[in-house]
């Protein structure tokens, strides 16, 4: 399903906000799929689909430029904020941003004047950053480092299968 909604190397190459960018985006290294791309794309696909409101594949794209992580990765990433997830990814954020700051630091940054754009900007705003900033950190360590343990299984388990099956093969008699 990520797959169908994962952006073709074609439709990147042909967006218009990257034409600047297409001579470098279209290098062959930047699509491979290799255990050190992958699991940069899938870090940075977290950090642009967490802290980037709008246009997150575009920013991942021209990101995985200079970090020479996997474009596919990073853009099938990004899809990990949805609708659906969003939410309660932001409640989480302010809920650690809020026991980070504490209730301290909350009242203390509070003016006199209450309302609630003072309670958005001195209590709610710094507690969903420090949180927000909190949690990315968090998904992507455990993106980056969940993504190279999964790509070392399935080498190891092709590896295993691939020995098993020269195993099964029958032994060539030399004196045919």
């Amino acid at each position: 399903m990520v797959a169908k909604a994962t952006p073709s190397r074609e439709s990147i190459a042909g967006n218009r906000w990257l034409k600047p960018f297409a001579h470098r985006v279209m290098h062959s290294s930047l699509w491979r799929f290799t255990r050190r791309s992958v699991p940069r794309g899938v870090a940075l696909g977290m950090v642009t689909g967490i802290l980037v409101p709008m246009g997150q594949i575009p920013a991942s794209a021209v990101l995985a430029l200079p970090l020479r992580a996997n474009i596919p990765a990073a853009a099938a990433t990004t899809f990990f904020t949805n609708p659906l997830t969003t939410p309660p990814l932001w409640g989480l954020a302010y809920w650690l941003g809020s026991h980070l700051i504490g209730p301290r630091a909350a009242q203390a940054t509070a003016s006199v004047t209450p309302g609630w754009a003072d309670w958005l900007l001195h209590q709610v705003g710094p507690a969903l950053l420090v949180g927000l900033v909190t949690l990315t950190a968090i998904l992507t360590l455990i993106g980056y480092f969940g993504s190279a343990l999964a790509w070392r299984l399935w080498i190891a388990r092709k590896w295993r299968r691939r020995s098993a099956e020269r195993a099964a093969r029958p032994p060539i008699d030399a004196a045919c």
